[in-house]
């Protein structure tokens, strides 16, 4: 039997772990495939991110209850913001071709010239580039794998935080 502070480190190290490879493996699409992230990826890549930062914090960390269901809590609200925007962006790419936005400036520019909030604003309204599917495994989007991954994550972390001690 495993006591809860070795299971509750193992979902820790676990999530954490699935963060840095799933944020590896971005990096390797986009330096050595030449994939370059739209700006939804960007922000999926900012949701996958924060997940493992706060998993590795709770591993290095290894609460107890209450400490322990911060760190869950805070690991699925960066989870459920993941969600919603990869959600957005599958949503963009299942859209018939007449519907797509118009590809706009890139994200570099726009945080340049633009307040936050107008950034955040057009980024989820989506463009064109966003809706271009560019690579798939077994039919699915690498939008739509990120949307599986902060799903799966997001469940870790409620599991991090409901446990019972």
């Amino acid at each position: 039997m495993t006591s809860p502070s070795i299971y509750s480190r193992l979902l820790s190290f676990i999530g954490f772990s699935a963060c840095a490879l799933l944020i590896a493996i971005a990096l390797y699409f986009q330096y050595i495939e030449g994939l370059d992230p739209c700006p939804l990826c960007i922000f999926q890549r900012v949701a996958f991110i924060s997940m493992g930062v706060v998993f590795l914090v709770s591993f290095l960390h290894n609460p107890a209850s209450i400490g322990r269901k911060l760190y869950g809590f805070l690991a699925s609200v960066c989870g459920v913001l993941g969600i919603g925007i990869a959600g957005r962006h599958v949503w963009l790419q299942s859209l018939p071709a007449g519907q797509v936005p118009e590809c706009g400036p890139g994200l570099d520019y726009m945080l340049e010239v633009f307040p936050f909030s107008k950034v955040l604003e057009t980024v989820f309204k989506g463009s064109g580039e966003c809706a271009e599917v560019s690579w798939t495994l077994f039919g699915i989007s690498m939008p739509g794998w990120s949307l599986i991954w902060l799903v799966v994550l997001t469940a870790l972390a409620l599991m991090l935080m409901l446990r019972k001690s």
